[in-house]
């Protein structure tokens, strides 16, 4: 059977835990190559990495090479201090290249993240893996691959586990009581869902639509639908987040939504919008009130990034652009969440949700 040659690496930038190498040069050494797309708010990245941290440690002495190619979504994941701040964060320590041009995801024809490709000892890609799950069998495929490679792995344990459940009660039939699908906040994403008409866009008010980059004062209509963000105060749209646009007193403005599923993640970052200020302005940390069903968030059901003031507010504290970890629930279920800050920086991207047996596992360590 004949496999097709990976492609080299591509436009690459900065390198961490690496000197820089090229494929070519893996396969004169001999080596098993996993290539990773991976970027680091991604929510479905992050639930691969202890599974690739795992063979890491397992069979880089015997001839495995993962590479953690990091693609990024949002600008701000360009900037090298960052990535290389996330990879400390997530204790990775096999080699990451940045992958800013998208060089070598368009050179793999890659789509998602996350995507794995194992390329064998002759250069050619052997297996194929996209989006979470199936960690038993990429692993028995890595074995597999090592194996002909010449290496012994026989002193590694496989694992058998496949990846954590879905909570019961997360497949239904309506779309209403689904998973709630990922939601962004800037205008390339709601524009272009509205431009090809096969998906409803994600900001559930017209006046958003009518003029990117524009100072709008919206008005919560009081229901919300799944799938959907409702916004209430003065914001800005950008090409990747939602800004507000003005400095408060009483937390009057706050973007909302109705959600289903166990866990509930935001990305936002501590960025500066001001009048006649180009976006991206590095601004001041600030804190974000998060109310679950009118209320704080409840302490057994709070995600690892949500803390509590003096009056018993659930808030986070944004100081870095990252995703922040706010609802983890042990069953399946539907709320309604409102995040609300004083600050002029505060700036949302996007959210992700979740919906696994007993919540994130490992979320609240």
């Amino acid at each position: 059977m004949e496999y097709p040659a990976a492609p080299d690496l591509r436009q690459t930038g900065g390198w961490v835990n690496s000197e820089p190498f090229t494929l070519d040069e893996m396969q004169t050494e001999g080596k098993v190559v996993l290539i990773d797309f991976w970027t680091y708010t991604c929510i479905n990245c992050i639930r691969t990495l202890p599974y690739l941290r795992d063979w890491h440690e397992k069979y880089a002495d015997h001839g495995l090479v993962i590479l953690g190619v990091h693609t990024p979504e949002f600008a701000f994941e360009h900037e090298y201090d960052n990535v290389v701040e996330a990879v400390g964060k997530f204790e990775l320590e096999y080699p990451i290249v940045q992958d800013n041009e998208f060089g070598t995801w368009r050179a793999f024809n890659n789509r998602y993240w996350p995507a794995k490709y194992l390329i064998d000892h002759n250069g050619n890609i052997r297996y194929m893996h996209f989006g979470e799950g199936a960690y038993d069998e990429t692993e028995m495929k890595i074995r597999d691959i090592l194996t002909e490679a010449g290496f012994d792995v026989s002193s590694e344990t496989a694992s058998s586990d496949p990846g954590p459940a879905r909570a019961e009660g997360s497949r239904v039939a309506t779309i209403e009581e689904s998973q709630t699908r990922e939601l962004y906040a800037g205008y390339e994403r709601n524009y272009g869902a509205l431009m090809a008409q096969q998906v409803p866009p994600y900001v559930r008010h017209v006046e958003y639509y009518e003029a990117p980059d524009a100072r709008v004062m919206y008005e919560d209509p009081g229901e919300y639908i799944n799938h959907f963000l409702y916004l209430n105060g003065l914001w800005l749209n950008t090409l990747e987040s939602l800004v507000h646009a003005r400095e408060t007193e009483d937390y009057e403005d706050y973007i909302a939504l109705k959600f289903y599923g166990t866990s509930v993640n935001v990305v936002m970052s501590p960025e500066s919008h001001g009048e006649g200020e180009e976006g991206g302005v590095p601004g001041e940390p600030y804190q974000v009130r998060i109310y679950l069903d009118d209320g704080p968030v409840p302490e057994e059901q709070a995600g690892k990034d949500i803390m509590y003031d003096s009056g018993g507010n659930s808030f986070v504290n944004v100081d870095e652009s990252r995703m922040y970890f706010l609802v983890n629930k042990e069953e399946f279920g539907g709320g309604e969440l409102r995040l609300t800050s004083n600050s002029p920086d505060f700036t949302v991207f996007a959210f992700t949700f979740g919906s696994y047996e007993g919540g994130e596992p490992g979320r609240n360590s």
